[in-house]
């Protein structure tokens, strides 16, 4: 597998870690299931071991959230709890902002760590998608030791395909749920958030079916994988994450979309994992 990887593309330097939203900020646990299995800021914590370096550089993307301020205060307050200091704060309106920011690049340059906040993934495929901002991240996390962290939306817009529409009130509805090209840092893998606390399974189970050579990783809020090496994952935090491949599927109804049909998968493979089991992400 990894052989096949060095053949198309280069093994990643950099590590991701992909949290399912919601993690802890605050040190206090929310959920029964945080009481049963908490360690308090676990997973901005490990976001920042991943640098290796005790004075690193982080930079908060925002740019998702329709609050950018309120969200920026809540991760810096955050990781000055971790002894974080020199964290930076970049946000953009529209993509035009993106094209003319002249310290951009030079900021990315310096980070040892990039984080995207939650909020909306679109706003970070149309503002970013193309531009030299993404190109420069693509290549830090290519070929030197970047660390990529995103949450929710954040998240979500790693993959490649990325959901970008299809709630619970339509999500068994065939056709429904509506994705497009994320920033690929994870290629043929969609990410779901809030997976178990929102009931996110048949939506993903919608978007493997119509390609099943991708896969569906679904994480629980205050819950994340590392993913080093662009395949080996790891879980963290207090939550589940969820596995789907659609490499046995046998017969499903994904193409009666615009029919009112409730959806229909024969033959989906599931896992289920939790804190320290480990995963290879296929590589295709």
């Amino acid at each position: 597998m990894k052989a096949n990887q060095h053949k198309h593309q280069p093994t990643p330097n950099g590590i991701l870690l992909v949290i399912g939203g919601h993690e802890d900020k605050t040190g206090k646990p929310e959920k029964k299931v945080q009481l049963d299995n908490f360690m308090p800021l676990e997973i901005l914590e490990a976001f920042k071991d991943l640098t290796s370096k005790p004075d690193c550089i982080i930079e908060i993307i925002t740019t998702a959230s329709a609050e950018g301020e309120g969200s920026f205060d809540d991760y810096k307050k955050a990781f000055e709890q971790l002894n974080v200091l020199q964290v930076g704060h970049i946000h953009h309106q529209i993509r035009e902002d993106v094209l003319v920011d002249e310290d951009l690049i030079h900021r990315i340059n310096i980070a040892d760590a990039i984080f995207f906040s939650g909020g909306d993934q679109l706003k970070l495929t149309s503002i970013y998608g193309g531009t030299e901002f993404l190109s420069r991240l693509k290549e830090r996390y290519v070929y030197e030791s970047l660390v990529l962290g995103g949450t929710s939306a954040g998240a979500m817009a790693f993959s490649t395909p990325m959901i970008i529409a299809g709630n619970k009130d339509v999500q068994q509805i065939a056709g429904e749920i509506k994705v497009t090209t994320g920033l690929e840092f994870l290629k043929d893998v969609c990410i779901d958030t809030h997976f178990v606390d929102r009931g996110r399974f048949v939506r993903m189970a919608q978007v493997i079916a119509t390609n099943p050579t991708c896969i569906g990783i679904g994480i629980e809020e205050d819950t994340a994988i590392i993913v080093r090496n662009g395949y080996e994952a790891e879980v963290i935090g207090s939550g589940t994450i969820i596995i789907i491949d659609g490499y046995g599927i046998t017969n499903s109804n994904v193409i009666d979309y615009g029919k009112h049909k409730n959806i229909s998968i024969q033959g989906l493979g599931v896992k289920i994992l939790s804190n320290g089991d480990k995963y290879n992400i296929p590589l295709n």
